[in-house]
């Protein structure tokens, strides 16, 4: 689709990564005030049941390359599919989620159409001379910049979470089959076989409730209440680095710019003293509340509410009191 923001959407089990659908906002909002339209861009095998997914979160069109050899993510494959329907379409815009293979992805596709990408964006926006602007963390997270692509397609990885997806609804949108012929020398890589690595499965992600705990907590046996509010909320246990480095949870928990990105209707930081380096993975939780012994901690200028307080003694009386409730 001409005059069009390109939204590429990843797959995972034939249903779309929460961050496509996200960022279907943004664009939507983009494209409404230049007058463009919004284009899911999915590439992949078997992929009917994600289109009408894309269309149900808003997108007016949907653009599908969709054969047996895209079952499985290959970087020269997907780049050199995806270049050739920016050729053909010319999209103002190309967003593509900030998850590993987004981020192998995109840099490969601007390289091939000449233009930039902006990494990692946290905020996206319409600049005064109508063009996008990219807001991206940068040394370290300490600095947000940001940064504006000159030239077109106007390209950027988004991280996961920072946008809220729209209300699902039976909206239709006209899907566009498209065949892609790859050329010789496109792909210099073939994927021999695909080996699953058996991790364990933390949904930190699509969690409503996220308890997260830091350096405070001051040991793996404190750690452990962390999960008990967890569960008695129905939430997911989250972490900061300083727990994982020590061997008190797994990796799979750690929220931040090195781990996860999350936005969820309540977060509870316990024992987190609030780097940037966290904040920017947890930013986007509608509520927040804190809990820290010093009053001066960063994580009370972002909290809705701030317990100055020891986590040791303030959680178990959480606890005391939830049940009570429920009693």
């Amino acid at each position: 689709m001409e005059n069009s923001i390109f939204v590429v959407m990843e797959t995972a089990g034939g249903a779309i990564k929460n961050v496509g659908l996200e960022m279907l906002s943004p664009a939507k909002e983009i494209a409404a005030a230049k007058g463009l339209k919004t284009a899911a861009v999915i590439i992949g095998s078997g992929v009917d049941e994600a289109a009408k997914q894309a269309a149900n979160y808003g997108a007016d069109c949907v653009i599908t390359v969709d054969a047996p050899e895209y079952e499985t993510y290959s970087s020269d494959e997907y780049a050199a599919a995806l270049a050739q329907l920016c050729e053909k379409y010319s999209p103002e815009a190309v967003f593509i989620g900030a998850t590993p293979n987004g981020k192998d992805l995109a840099p490969r596709v601007a390289a091939k159409l000449n233009t930039g990408c902006a990494a990692d964006a946290v905020g996206v926006k319409l600049g005064d001379d109508g063009k996008i602007v990219f807001t991206c963390p940068v040394f370290g997270g300490n600095i947000l910049a940001d940064n504006v692509i000159d030239t077109r397609p106007q390209m950027g990885t988004i991280r996961g979470g920072v946008f809220k997806k729209a209300e699902v609804s039976d909206a239709s949108a006209n899907v566009v089959k498209e065949t892609v012929t790859l050329k010789d020398g496109d792909v210099k890589t073939k994927i021999a076989d695909v080996v699953k690595e058996i991790s364990e499965s933390v949904n930190l992600e699509d969690a409503e409730v996220i308890v997260a705990g830091g350096r405070g907590m001051g040991s793996p046996e404190n750690f452990a209440l962390v999960k008990e509010l967890a569960d008695l909320l129905g939430g997911v246990v989250g972490a900061t680095r300083a727990p994982i480095e020590s061997g008190w949870i797994s990796k799979a928990h750690q929220i931040g710019q090195s781990g996860k990105i999350v936005a969820p209707k309540l977060y509870i930081a316990c024992g987190i003293s609030g780097a940037t380096q966290h904040v920017t993975g947890m930013v986007g939780s509608d509520y927040i509340v804190a809990i820290n012994k010093d009053e001066d901690a960063p994580i009370f200028e972002i909290a809705n509410v701030g317990i100055v307080g020891n986590v040791l003694q303030v959680i178990p009386a959480m606890i005391e009191e939830i049940k009570k409730m429920r009693a």
